[in-house]
């Protein structure tokens, strides 16, 4: 639960508001997340897990026999459906925020950037072969590429959070619970 005694009255001000953590690929919303939810007494969703379900196809098996496309449109249908709940925090998939509907969603709560250094990236994603758009990329290359047209949109988050290569998930998310307040407003 939450250890900062400035912060436990934080649930009661969020009234079950979601929170919706974006960011690169690898930059730790699912880890993040879960940490965030346990603290909080909410449910965790990860929109990724979500999608598989709904396709019965892991999203690399999306990407692969639909295209991107395909997969950006069950994105927002799950995400559509995620934002009438409440008290969730949901870790979204990297891209989420390229599609103008989908910041519709993700405005019925607060929206989190966990922003971390592509070097920080690449060490984390090295070696990992599930990610459909990093397939035969130079990697550093790639996550820069992706940075650069995302940057813009993840910069519309309601608090943006730089994490230091060394934090633990666990961390990033007493960091997030001690930011949280300077940026609720009473009427939440």
């Amino acid at each position: 639960m939450i250890s900062d005694p400035q912060c436990s009255t934080l649930p009661h001000r969020l009234n079950g508001t979601n929170l919706y953590l974006i960011g690169m690929m690898g930059s730790g919303k699912t880890t993040t997340g879960q940490e965030l939810a346990a603290a909080l007494g909410y449910r965790f969703m990860d929109t990724d897990r979500l999608i598989e379900q709904v396709a019965g196809q892991s999203v690399s098996e999306i990407f692969a026999q639909a295209g991107e496309a395909t997969f950006r449109q069950l994105e927002t249908q799950v995400l559509a459906e995620v934002s009438c709940y409440h008290h969730l925090v949901v870790a979204t998939g990297g891209g989420i925020i390229l599609e103008p509907m989908n910041w519709s969603y993700l405005h019925h709560g607060l929206v989190i950037w966990l922003k971390v250094s592509i070097p920080n990236l690449v060490n984390r994603l090295a070696g990992d072969t599930t990610r459909p758009l990093l397939a035969h990329a130079a990697l550093a290359e790639k996550l820069t590429t992706l940075a650069q047209a995302r940057n813009e949109f993840y910069a519309q988050a309601d608090l943006t959070l730089t994490i230091a290569d060394n934090l633990r998930p666990r961390q990033v998310s007493q960091a997030i619970l001690t930011a949280l307040p300077k940026i609720l407003r009473d009427d939440i």
